[in-house]
Formats: C-alpha cells, sequence, structure tokens
C-alpha cells in the first residue's frame, strides 16, 4: 500500500496538466473495482454513502464520514478526495476542526461547499463562504500535510444558477486558498469556459451528467478534472431495483442474466 505522502503526492500532480476523470465510488469493494479499471485517482460521494447506509444524502453524521474515509483512502493504493459536504459545521472555526480530523484519515484532498441545505437561503453568505475555506486552508497547513483543497460553490445545485455570483465566489476561494474550484452543474460550454478562465491557473473539476460533455470535449475546454458524484451509486441501484422489483411482481428472474459472474468478482477481490 503506497504511503499518504506519496498519494498526495500523487493526487497534487494529476491537477498540475490534461484532464483525468475521478470517479466516485460509496463503499471499500466498488473503491477496489474503480482502482483495478486504472482510474488514477477517487473520491467519495455522500450521496452514495448515505443511501448504502439506508439514508438520504446529507444525513451522515461526522463520525460515520470520518470512519468511512479512513476506510476508503487507507484501502486502495491511489489518492482519494473526500466529498466533506459543508465541512459539518457553519462557523469557520468549527470547519477548521472537523477538516483537521479528515486529514488525519489518510486522504489526499476534500471538498467544502457553500451550501447550507436550507431551501429559503441555499447559500452562506459571502464573506462567511469565504472565511469558510480559508479556516480549511489553515487547517490544512497546521496539519502539515499537503491535501489538497476544493472549494465549491453550490449556485447551480440549489436552485441559483447565476454565473456572476458563481464566479465570484470561486475567484475568493482560490484567493483564500483553494487548490481547486468546483461548481456543479455547469450546463454549457461557454459557462464552463467562463469558470476556467475566470480562475485560472486554479485547476477546475466539473460534474459529469448524462447527455453532457465527453471527457475530450471537457480537456479541450480547459477542465482538469471530472467528477461524477453519486451517479455510479445510483447505476449500481437501477440494477438492484429493476431485479428486486421483478421479482416482486413477476415472479422472474430474467434481470440475473445481466449480473457480473461470482467467479469474476471473486478473482477481483481476492487476495
Amino acid at each position: 500500500m503506497a504511503a499518504a505522502t506519496d498519494r498526495r503526492r500523487a493526487f497534487r500532480l494529476l491537477h498540475d496538466s490534461g484532464c483525468f476523470v475521478l470517479p466516485n465510488p460509496w463503499d471499500l469493494g466498488s473503491a477496489k473495482l474503480l482502482a483495478q479499471l486504472g482510474f488514477k485517482a477517487l473520491a467519495t460521494t455522500s450521496a452514495g454513502l448515505a443511501w448504502s447506509l439506508g439514508r438520504a444524502d446529507n444525513d451522515v453524521p461526522l463520525a460515520g464520514v470520518l470512519a468511512h474515509l479512513k476506510t476508503i483512502a487507507n484501502g486502495v493504493d491511489v489518492p482519494v478526495n473526500a466529498d466533506f459536504e459543508g465541512g459539518f459545521a457553519v462557523e469557520p472555526a468549527a470547519v477548521a476542526d472537523n477538516v483537521s480530523a479528515a486529514v488525519a484519515t489518510g486522504i489526499a484532498g476534500l471538498s467544502i461547499e457553500d451550501s447550507t441545505g436550507d431551501p429559503a437561503a441555499p447559500l452562506f453568505e459571502f464573506t462567511l463562504a469565504v472565511e469558510r475555506i480559508r479556516a480549511a486552508r489553515a487547517a490544512i497547513a497546521a496539519s502539515g500535510d499537503d491535501v489538497l483543497l476544493t472549494a465549491r460553490s453550490e449556485g447551480f445545485l440549489v436552485g441559483r444558477p447565476d454565473l456572476a455570483e458563481t464566479i465570484r465566489r470561486l475567484s475568493a476561494f482560490a484567493e483564500a486558498g483553494a487548490d481547486c474550484l468546483y461548481a456543479p452543474w455547469l450546463r454549457t460550454a461557454d459557462d464552463v469556459a467562463a469558470v476556467v478562465r475566470a480562475v485560472a491557473p486554479r485547476p477546475v473539476n466539473v460534474l459529469a451528467s448524462v447527455g453532457g460533455f465527453t471527457v475530450q470535449q471537457l480537456a479541450d475546454l480547459g477542465v482538469r478534472r471530472i467528477s461524477v458524484g453519486g451517479a455510479l451509486a445510483r447505476s449500481a441501484w437501477a440494477g438492484f431495483f429493476e431485479a428486486a422489483t421483478e421479482i416482486a411482481e413477476r415472479g422472474t428472474f430474467t434481470a440475473f442474466a445481466r449480473a457480473m459472474p461470482s467467479t469474476d468478482l471473486n478473482q477481483r477481490f481476492a487476495k
């Protein structure tokens, strides 16, 4: 198993040039399979973890998330980025404390969002949002570990698709110490290109979506990193739900014909 320092160094180098896909496993088995497929880094998914525990997204307590991060980060040889939601706190000092705990799990990177979870005011006030990123950066620096900080602005995801405000926030997050910038749910090439230009030379992460861009198209726009969020977990749940619904409603088992053979899975996970 590669040392945490080596994984962190490799993760940072991935952000220096080119474009890479950062898929999101939801448990150790899916993480190991993705690493076997040759992906150079992985990222956790808050949604995928929550669903595997029978919870809704953003409903897993901090202790459970930290245990999950430790399992994934130390279960594969490739770097792992943590979906650390909003830092599990509002005030910057508490965000910093929680970031310190996350760094100790062995992760190579983590992301902090500016969403509040309150439909009436879905984004943290601008100054507070910036100070939260600044506090996360300070916590990482104090740890002495070279963990890469991604700052997310969630406007497009929470129903506030204001490109100018998104760029204002991402630019301020970069000034506050974020290494990578991320605005989930950008839909047009013009919007993606505008974000890339605004925060350059900082790398930009884009969320993949059905009917959206290809890897090559995003690379051509200057995107450095592509993640998939909970989409792989949703795809797995879709297959499970299809097979289970067929049994419950029709009493047949034809969906099993599309399942991976147990011999294949056993070989992949053999010690």
